[in-house]
């Protein structure tokens, strides 16, 4: 609703409100003065006609109530009722009515004529059964004791039935008075809503209307000075708007592409940003953050204390903080005060540092394993070779059979442990080519599994024919998939040998592959020692033993299920292990069957 029609209507309203308790105002101011005027000429003529009577005979009616002889004059008898009522509110004389008449003593006006005052009183008349004006004016006897009640009534016609043929004249003028009233407020109306109306339009409009011309209507110079002073201040509004804008568009950008998570709050952490990577890593999703605080988005009462640190010291902060809530994350925080802010808002940016830490991890826990692996082989190669440098130089023990022997026993030694290093050679080139698969094309092809599963069997026959374990396979024939052969090869081989080395001697080891849910399951049982559940989830990592010393006895690299593992994820599987320690061990590699698309 426009501010025209409000004034309109709000004028009109209040003309109507005034206009109507004006006119009911008067209406009870006339109709109180018509009876009162009537009631005063009632009172005059009772006391007249109660004069013309004579004191005498009115209290003669009282004393000889049986003798009753009063003529009124003829003007008087039409007009007026005389009743005349003893002090047992009797009616003793009656100009009107002469049978059927009741005791008076409740009459308001009888009862205070009795009281020796004068009175009024408006009402039907029970007897007459008509509207009447009554007065009463009290009898006294010699004793000046009231002993009766000379009561002067008449009809009166009721107000609204004399002002009625006025009525109609004076509502058509009131509603002419209304009208005109209208016209007014409307012209008035008119020539304020157009003033406001053209400033409302430069304030919705903007830049637009600023270069357009000043108004032409008649309006007021105060609303002209007005318009000018909003168009210079809508120009200057709308230049800070569209450079408002584009810092804020320029700002959304630049916080949507952090791959830091981002949040700022003021002094009592109540968050009012929060970037897209920052949700993902709190799980937010679409959350609405408005009032929310930095504890309840994050659960993080280190986030918490390093924010309250930062606004409290007024500096940066730089802090490293690892969250242990399922897996473990690390980020280094960064921690500042927001500039200009009153009330000392903070920001803070969580770098995600989770994937650095654990390359750092695996790059000590490699260097340390490879050089504790490499240590022993070479020591023993470089003790050996030189004792057997010594004892060949020794012309004495030259033709000795038993030095012989030994220097056999030292040539074992050393080509067993050369052999170690080159399978551990070995191993490392395989995890360096299938880590760095992603800048190498390998061919994938649509193949049989169970040629593929025979000839990893093959391969480790020799050494289960040794322990005499019996290797039993399961595999459909007609079991196709897409996979790189070689590479299941290698990853079956490593596992069915792993299982030889660990399994009892006279045992037995199954060897299956099969589709289940869409899946390649390659599986190999044995019934070895068996793994503790606590080493389960550590059992791919590269050189990690369960128990070493055996591990090592038994010529392993600690490799072995690492390189299965990456053979898994180039195929987009994953490898797993199931174990319970004295029962046997389980490896599964699960390969989708649509990983090649």
């Amino acid at each position: 609703m426009t501010i025209f029609k409000k004034s309109l209507l709000t004028l009109g309203f209040a003309v109507l409100s005034f206009s109507a308790v004006f006119v009911i105002s008067i209406m009870v101011f006339m109709n109180s003065l018509y009876y009162e005027i009537n009631t005063v000429g009632l009172e005059n003529t009772a006391k007249a006609l109660k004069t013309a009577i004579g004191e005498e005979n009115v209290q003669a009616v009282f004393n000889e109530p049986n003798d009753v002889n009063i003529n009124l004059p003829v003007s008087a008898a039409q007009a007026y009722r005389l009743t005349m009522i003893n002090a047992d509110g009797l009616v003793l004389f009656d100009s009107h009515v002469t049978s059927g008449l009741v005791n008076h003593i409740d009459r308001e006006e009888v009862t205070a004529a009795l009281e020796g005052r004068e009175a009024s009183a408006r009402r039907n008349s029970i007897t007459t059964r008509m509207k009447r004006l009554y007065y009463a004016l009290p009898v006294f006897d010699s004793a000046n004791n009231p002993i009766g009640v000379f009561r002067l009534s008449f009809s009166v016609p009721g107000f609204w039935n004399r002002v009625s043929p006025i009525v109609f004249p004076f509502l058509i003028f009131t509603c002419f008075l209304i009208i005109i009233a209208f016209w007014a407020i409307y012209v008035y109306s008119r020539s304020l809503s157009a003033s406001l109306g053209r400033l409302v339009k430069i304030a919705r409009a903007g830049a637009p209307l600023l270069s357009g011309p000043e108004a032409d209507e008649s309006i007021a110079p105060e609303f002209v000075s007005l318009e000018r002073a909003m168009r210079a201040m809508t120009e200057e509004l709308n230049v800070r708007f569209e450079h408002a804008r584009s810092e804020g568009s320029r700002l959304e950008a630049i916080l949507n592409g952090m791959s830091e998570a981002v949040f700022a709050m003021d002094s009592d952490l109540k968050l009012h940003l929060v970037n897209p990577k920052a949700r993902e890593l709190f799980n937010l999703g679409s959350r609405d953050i408005k009032n929310a605080t930095l504890l309840e988005t994050t659960r993080s009462t280190e986030l918490v204390e390093i924010a309250k640190k930062a606004i409290a010291g007024r500096i940066p902060l730089e802090t490293e903080l690892t969250f242990r809530s399922g897996a473990e994350q690390h980020f280094l925080v960064y921690a500042s005060v927001l500039a200009g802010e009153r009330s000392g808002g903070v920001v803070l940016v969580l770098q995600d540092t989770t994937r650095l830490v654990k390359l750092e991890r695996v790059r000590k826990d490699f260097v340390a394993n490879v050089s504790h692996e490499l240590r022993t082989p070479i020591q023993l190669i470089k003790g050996f070779s030189e004792t057997l440098f010594d004892s060949v130089n020794d012309k004495q023990s030259a033709s000795d059979e038993t030095a012989h022997k030994e220097r056999m026993h030292f040539i074992e030694i050393i080509s067993k442990n050369a052999g170690i290093m080159e399978n551990l050679t070995n191993d490392l080139l395989v995890l360096a080519s299938l880590e760095d698969s992603e800048s190498k094309i390998y061919d994938i092809e649509e193949l049989f599994v169970a040629p593929l599963v025979e000839e990893a069997v093959s391969s480790v026959e020799p050494q289960a024919k040794r322990k005499q374990i019996e290797i039993i396979v399961k595999c459909p024939e007609d079991l196709k998939a897409n996979l790189y052969g070689s590479f299941i090869i290698q990853a079956l081989i490593n596992l069915i040998d792993n299982g030889i080395k660990y399994s009892p001697e006279k045992s037995k080891m199954w060897v299956s592959a099969c589709l289940e849910n869409n899946e390649l399951i390659f599986e190999v049982r044995d019934k070895g020692m068996g793994i503790p559940a606590e080493h389960l989830k550590r059992l791919f990592e590269r050189f990690y033993r369960v128990d070493r010393a055996r591990s090592r006895q038994a010529g392993g690299t600690g490799l072995g299920l690492s390189i299965v593992r990456h053979i898994a994820l180039l195929h987009k599987g994953n490898a797993e292990a199931e174990s319970h320690a004295g029962e046997g061990s389980i490896f599964r590699i699960r390969l989708p069957l649509d990983h090649h698309l």
